[in-house]
């Protein structure tokens, strides 16, 4: 039977039935470790004597073994010290995966990608330190699935503060992000034979598949440059809205629009669910309170840190009213018994001690300065082309003259190593808006946004693609903020 050794997390196997000598098999599998990055540069070895006891070889073998990769370059001995991996090996590039993942990706500007390099780090371990140190024993254990009450009472506090919505502690409920939410939220509703719900068109379609498995019917309403339109809303009896800054169009909703919808909600006995994913990150005007505020008996506000903190974080919540917090806490349950208590305990402490505001007043900066850089270049490089939904968020909506065209320059980009996205990709198939592609500028330092987007508009002037004549002036009146304008000339 082959003989198998786990050293220091790297599998030596052994078959004595195969015509290769066991030192040259233990030969191969050590360099190709090191090769591949298995073993990293500095990792320590095991000595000769453990080794080959271990695998029941004679230690002679496992010297010359040694000696071979010391004189090949890829470990280092010393007399009295143990055998280590030598730094600064050249790892091999992991082949591409063969069910095809496309071309090596060198700039990526999808819309929802947040800056995560600046996460901030020493505060968020000072976080975790606080809260492990006063954590009570029942905080370690199992908890009540709507999350532990010192974080339910802190995003109750910011969220009045911050965004306008009235929530008691007991109306708050900790999830794992916006699509947990929905999916706990969409299963509740079609039990109560609640299963026809709509969406803004376009929307996220990950969002879409969310409510989909979670038993709805999912049904498109129509947006336009006022937000979504309560008049096109087909029998539904929930709505998924995006009022801060609708994605992916950037909109904003209109104060009629916002009364109009709270008045459709009503008549229908409907249920608004209120998504506000990035409402803190605006540039150009001043914030507007979040849709809850009007209609707390008919809104679910829905809020996560994957756009405001890191996506890696998974912590989310949802304001709910108060005759659906049983059953969606009761759903929860039953789906993954409760979110993490340490992240919970951790995020708690950020938010009370101000680190949260901290990192975004911080972050609202880095991205208006990205924001006034991409706009500015976009102005001057491509001058036909519409700029659109820019006061806020981590993206711009640059028009495009037809789909075709926006799905011609997306896939010639992409061929290039630029990922970008366009409308159509969000759209239901009647989408009946214009083209456009989707532009992040979150994920990525100045300098090489620069370069991207430099890029970006050489595909799209040699591919001669123009928007109509006067989309340029009114993209710089009304869609452009000041600083934007002004970076211009």
């Amino acid at each position: 039977m082959p003989r198998t050794l786990q050293a220091r997390d790297v599998l030596l196997r052994l078959d004595r039935s195969l015509s290769v000598p066991v030192s040259r098999q233990i030969e191969e599998q050590l360099r190709c470790a090191i090769q591949s990055g298995a073993l990293v540069g500095g990792e320590q070895l095991p000595s000769t004597r453990v080794l080959a006891q271990d695998l029941g070889v004679s230690r002679g073998v496992i010297l010359r073994v040694y000696n071979q990769l010391a004189a090949a370059g890829y470990i280092c001995l010393r007399q009295g010290a143990a055998p280590r991996v030598r730094t600064g090996v050249h790892i091999e590039p992991q082949k591409a995966d063969p069910s095809g993942c496309g071309p090596k990706v060198v700039h990526d500007l999808r819309p929802h990608l947040p800056e995560v390099a600046s996460f901030p780090r020493q505060p968020w371990l000072r976080a975790v330190r606080e809260s492990l140190q006063q954590a009570r024993t029942a905080d370690l254990t199992y908890s009540n699935p709507a999350g532990l009450w010192e974080l339910r009472v802190a995003i109750a506090n910011y969220l009045s503060r911050a965004r306008g919505v009235r929530a008691q502690p007991e109306q708050v409920l900790i999830t794992a992000g916006a699509t947990h939410a929905l999916s706990l939220v969409s299963r509740v509703l079609a039990r109560r034979g609640k299963t026809r719900m709509a969406f803004e068109n376009p929307s996220h379609p990950v969002l879409r598949s969310a409510a989909a498995m979670g038993g709805q019917t999912v049904v498109a309403a129509a947006v336009d440059e006022w937000g979504v339109r309560p008049d096109t809303i087909d029998r539904a009896d929930s709505l998924f809205v995006c009022p801060a800054h609708q994605f992916p169009t950037g909109v904003l909703l209109a104060p009629e629009r916002r009364g109009a919808l709270i008045e459709w909600a009503r008549e229908a006995e409907a249920l608004i669910v209120e998504d506000d994913y990035d409402a803190e990150f605006r540039y150009d005007r001043t914030p507007t309170e979040a849709l809850h505020a009007l209609a707390p008996e008919r809104i679910i506000y829905v809020g996560s840190t994957g756009k405001t903190f890191a996506p890696a974080l998974r912590l989310g919540w949802m304001v709910l009213p108060g005759d659906l917090v049983p059953e969606v806490r009761q759903e929860l349950l039953g789906n993954m018994l409760q979110v993490s208590g340490l992240d919970q305990l951790a995020f708690a402490n950020f938010l009370q001690r101000g680190d949260f505001d901290r990192h975004l007043r911080q972050m609202r900066g880095v991205y208006r300065t990205r924001r006034d850089l991409v706009a500015s270049l976009l102005l001057r490089l491509l001058p036909e082309h519409e700029l659109r939904g820019i006061a806020a968020g981590l993206h711009i909506v640059l028009g495009m003259p037809s789909r075709l065209a926006a799905v011609s320059v997306r896939t010639e980009a992409q061929a290039l190593g630029t990922i970008v996205e366009s409308i159509d990709q969000h759209s239901f198939d009647d989408y009946q808006g214009p083209a456009a592609l989707l532009l992040g500028y979150g994920a990525l330092p100045e300098p090489t946004l620069e370069r991207a987007y430099t890029a970006l508009a050489r595909i799209i002037r040699r591919r001669g693609l123009r928007m109509h004549p006067g989309h340029s002036d009114r993209t710089k009146r009304s869609t452009v903020g000041q600083s934007a304008a002004s970076a211009a000339g």
